[in-house]
């Protein structure tokens, strides 16, 4: 039940902080105009989205440290996650909340819009949050932090920062139907509460991750299609920092959130490449390419894509809470191969229809 009540209090606070900070964007006009080709939406639509997430993470976050201390079990802090560690969460919540309110008003160039993902990341590493070890499917463990300079272990800070600054960028390239990143992002932190409550017994990591989960889901009261508002730079960069800072302090589970965020992932990597040894263009030159518009010129609805994309984050998640390393690996190969056999479907769809509009 404390579990429940974290993600519903998460989730009421969300709503209601979202309602002012829409208000906020568009009496300042604050929007997002429609007209490039990626596009999909018809009006000008509020951004700063992820203030409204940050601030219904932010009150819940602190209501609970300043009640739930006596808790026990249900506190948000122990020895595996320390107060160190919410400072530096909360912190590069703020970070990128301001590099994303100045992004959504100024339109800052991609050189500028990845200092904040950049701080964000290093204030969450700089707590103590890093990958420490990882298990190996074919047995043992890769350990990272072996090498320490004091009580730093450079290493196990670079692979987790690397590995937040992945995960960021992989939602904001997701970020382009409605309720698509909020979504995924609450089943993605979903996941992760289950693991912690059932399988590794990490309280403290469930109720964050429930709270996560809560102010996305909240967010989405919004965010569904027809969205009122969007996420907003800061938005979509907050999903992909939240997932992982989550999959990190329940213990390196990198291999879950993967698979929850197999198809975001490898497309991102597939059309970062394509962007740079095709087209010949900057990674970061947004253009039509992404799975969810490939789903939209496939015949899908805004509707049947976001919820299609839902289902494989969901099948995937909950396949990764009960396999095991190895038998990970093996969710993660199967992935690939759905992602390709989708990719080939999808070029087929939109090869037919091109031919029935000739």
């Amino acid at each position: 039940m404390m579990f429940a009540l974290a993600w519903l209090v998460a989730c009421v606070v969300t709503v209601g902080a979202t309602y002012c900070v829409r208000r906020y964007a568009l009496r300042k006009g604050i929007v997002d105009a429609p007209g490039a080709s990626r596009k999909v939406h018809t009006a000008p639509m509020p951004l700063l989205g992820g203030m409204g997430i940050a601030l219904g993470i932010g009150i819940t976050v602190g209501a609970w440290l300043l009640f739930g201390g006596s808790m026990g079990e249900f506190s948000l802090t122990d020895v595996h996650v320390t107060l160190w560690h919410i400072a530096g969460v909360l912190g590069g919540i703020v970070a990128l909340c301001i590099g994303g309110y100045l992004d959504d008003r100024h339109d800052l160039p991609p050189y500028l819009q990845i200092l904040a993902p950049m701080i964000a990341a290093g204030l969450v590493v700089a707590s103590g949050v890093g990958i420490v070890h990882v298990t190996n499917p074919f047995g043992g463990v890769i350990v990272f932090d072996s090498f320490r300079i004091g009580g730093f272990a450079p290493l196990a800070a670079l692979t987790g920062w690397i590995w937040i600054l992945v995960v960021m960028y992989t939602t904001k390239f997701l970020d382009g139907l409605d309720g698509l990143v909020s979504g995924v992002t609450s089943i993605g932190a979903l996941i992760v509460a289950l693991l912690s409550i059932f399988f590794f017994v990490n309280y403290p990591t469930a109720l964050l991750a429930a709270i996560v989960s809560g102010a996305f889901a909240g967010f989405l009261v919004w965010n569904t299609h027809p969205a009122k508002i969007f996420l907003g730079e800061g938005g979509s960069t907050m999903a992909g920092f939240l997932l992982g800072v989550l999959a990190l302090i329940s213990g390196a589970k990198v291999a879950t959130l993967v698979m929850v965020l197999g198809v975001p992932l490898l497309d991102a990597a597939w059309v970062i490449m394509r962007r740079i040894l095709v087209a010949r263009k900057s990674p970061f030159q947004a253009d039509r390419t992404h799975i969810h518009f490939r789903l939209l010129d496939a015949g899908f609805s805004q509707r049947q894509a976001v919820f299609f994309l839902y289902a494989v984050a969901f099948v995937f998640g909950m396949m990764a809470l009960f396999l095991q390393s190895i038998q990970k690996l093996y969710g993660i190969v199967f992935l690939v191969i759905f992602m390709v056999l989708l990719g080939v479907f999808l070029v087929g769809r939109r090869a037919e229809g091109a031919k029935k509009g000739s």
